[in-house]
């Protein structure tokens, strides 16, 4: 009986070790979404006023530059 309850306690330990383990990668990774997803949202203004900026204009691919 008493070998069953310290292999239940070791099991209890890795598995709260386990638990403290996954939960600290868990917070890393809101933190790492937090900034990527604010990233995004500053590209995506950025390209929303860029398409603001150059609204008036029309890029075509195979047009020469101004300066030829």
């Amino acid at each position: 009986m008493t070998d069953d309850m310290s292999r239940l306690e070791e099991q209890m330990a890795h598995l709260l070790r386990t638990v403290d383990d996954l939960s600290d990668v868990v917070a890393r990774q809101d933190r790492e979404l937090r900034d990527v997803s604010r990233r995004v949202e500053i590209l995506l203004r950025r390209e929303a006023q860029r398409d603001t900026d150059t609204s008036g204009s029309i890029f075509l691919g195979d047009e020469k530059p101004p300066h030829y």
